[in-house]
């Protein structure tokens, strides 16, 4: 039986930052993290239209910025001005979008681990898993922990590999259909990141015989994280970071 690889992450980890607290995927939603205690954080990377990663979960720019249109049509030129934070309140107002780049450096000075979600736009798997693996691999040049690269897109993966495989790798599933397991050593992951309802014992227990370590999203009650926690799972995904984990100690964090 293939041994757990060596696994260097906490288990609580915060969800695009503290994105119900914060812009999610913005500067302000790491720090927000930071300061409920979380020391890792999952975000999603993306692509400009002229090869700039930077963070964004949607495919289009209306629900979390002053901008209009399908993101990957846009250049990092007009990016940049968008306005990435007044949708949580007018106290976030003019917070950018946040660029890899900026990212590494905020995470390097503030001891954050990150998950970084590769988030292609459409038909963009290829290009979008290749850049954000070599553009992480040289951000994060002699830093440790290295971040843990995810993605739903198997393609996106196999991108990643081929460009940085000494990147750790895990395959996100919704669900835990035929062949899960056959597609996530495939591409030389060491961990899978799951929907919590897809995930029992059993199902953890056959990804921990195979050496993978497994993850769960997006974790946000507390009878849930306990059930998960007692079958040995591997680490938690939340939104609410000021209700569980290390923001549960927290004063003033209810």
């Amino acid at each position: 039986m293939p041994a757990l690889c060596p696994w260097p992450y906490p288990l609580w980890i915060a969800h695009r930052g503290a994105g119900k607290l914060a812009p999610e995927n913005t500067l302000a939603a790491f720090d927000c993290g930071l300061a409920h205690g979380y020391r890792m954080a999952e975000c999603d990377v993306t692509l400009s239209r002229d090869g700039v990663a930077y963070l964004l979960h949607d495919e289009r720019l209306e629900r979390t910025t002053n901008g209009r249109g399908i993101a990957l049509e846009q250049t990092w030129a007009l990016l940049a001005q968008l306005d990435a934070g007044a949708w949580q309140g007018e106290r976030f107002a003019r917070e950018p979008l946040a660029t890899l780049a900026a990212l590494a450096a905020f995470a390097q000075a503030r001891g954050l681990a990150l998950n970084l979600e590769i988030k292609p736009g459409s038909g963009d798997d290829v290009r979008c898993g290749r850049f954000a693996a070599a553009e992480t691999l040289r951000l994060w040049a002699g830093q440790a922990p290295l971040p843990l690269l995810s993605s739903f897109s198997h393609t996106a993966l196999a991108a990643a590999r081929d460009a940085a495989p000494q990147l750790p790798r895990a395959h996100l599933f919704e669900r835990l259909a035929r062949g899960w397991l056959a597609d996530a050593l495939a591409l030389g992951c060491v961990a899978i990141v799951v929907n919590h309802r897809a995930l029992d014992s059993a199902a953890i227990a056959q990804a921990h015989a195979a050496g993978l370590r497994v993850l769960a999203y997006t974790v946000n009650d507390a009878a849930v994280a306990e059930r998960l926690i007692s079958t040995g799972i591997d680490g938690l995904i939340t939104d609410a970071v000021n209700r569980l984990g290390p923001g549960a100690a927290k004063p003033g964090s209810g």
